[in-house]
């Protein structure tokens, strides 16, 4: 179980600031949710944590040390990544879950599967871990890609989870199906979750609220809630946490 930190941490470009000065810290087990609307920069502070952009002040840092000191096998295995269109191959099943551990056996695929809530699925398929998914996985629905996405990651066993809008585009009984595959990953995992529905966001340890780059509120969403700022008039008004307003 890895700690994640962003002291100071910046992103920038020559023309726009994405991220100021952002000073975030995440303890070893915590689940940290992150909201804000469009162009807040909560997108972009998942992509700092692997290394798709560095930051131009400050660090990221894992258990303390700077990511960019990390080589790239190292910090490549202690991250684990599911996005809202996760990537999957033109290959079997199995193999798409390989990808994640090759030497995993076939049972630390079922269990990491049955964890994943996609093992029942798979097991009705003609071919069982052996379909093909298709190019892209558009064998699957949207939410047996995500499913499958997220037993990959189990597989791996990462010490830190970034999920990025992972159930942003599913419908409602996916997104159930979804959400505890989610539980089930996040339980006892360090883990920065980007997203704007209510459902994945209440049960975080903490919620930041992210508002041009800058941390306007945090706390758990009690706490947010008798605040009555910027995130209960969002909760109250029953709108998506993505949606680009002067009151978000």
């Amino acid at each position: 179980v890895g700690s994640l930190e962003t002291p100071g941490g910046g992103m920038s470009d020559p023309d726009v600031d994405v991220i100021r000065h952002l000073s975030l810290h995440i303890a070893p087990g915590e689940t940290v949710a992150v909201v804000g609307s469009s162009g807040s920069g909560k997108s972009t502070l998942s992509t700092l944590v692997p290394r798709l952009y560095d930051v131009t002040q400050g660090a990221v840092c894992i258990d303390g040390t700077d990511v960019r000191d990390l080589t790239g096998n190292s910090l490549r295995a202690s991250i684990g990544v599911v996005t809202q269109d996760p990537h999957l191959f033109h290959e079997s099943i199995e193999q798409n879950l390989l990808y994640a551990r090759p030497d995993a056996t076939h049972e630390e695929m079922v269990q990491a599967c049955r964890a994943a809530r996609i093992h029942d699925t798979i097991a009705q398929l003609p071919d069982g871990y052996a379909t093909v998914v298709g190019e892209r996985g558009y064998r699957l629905s949207g939410g047996e890609k995500q499913r499958v996405a997220i037993a990959r990651m189990l597989l791996k066993n990462p010490a830190i989870i970034i999920l990025d809008e992972a159930t942003s585009h599913l419908d409602n009984e996916n997104e159930s199906l979804v959400q505890e595959a989610l539980d089930a990953a996040l339980h006892g995992r360090t883990a920065l979750v980007i997203a704007h529905r209510l459902s994945t966001i209440r049960d975080a340890d903490r919620i930041v609220v992210l508002d041009s780059g800058l941390i306007s509120e945090q706390g758990t969403h009690d706490e947010l809630m008798a605040l009555d700022g910027m995130y209960a008039s969002q909760v109250r008004a029953g709108e998506s946490f993505d949606v680009a307003t002067p009151n978000v």
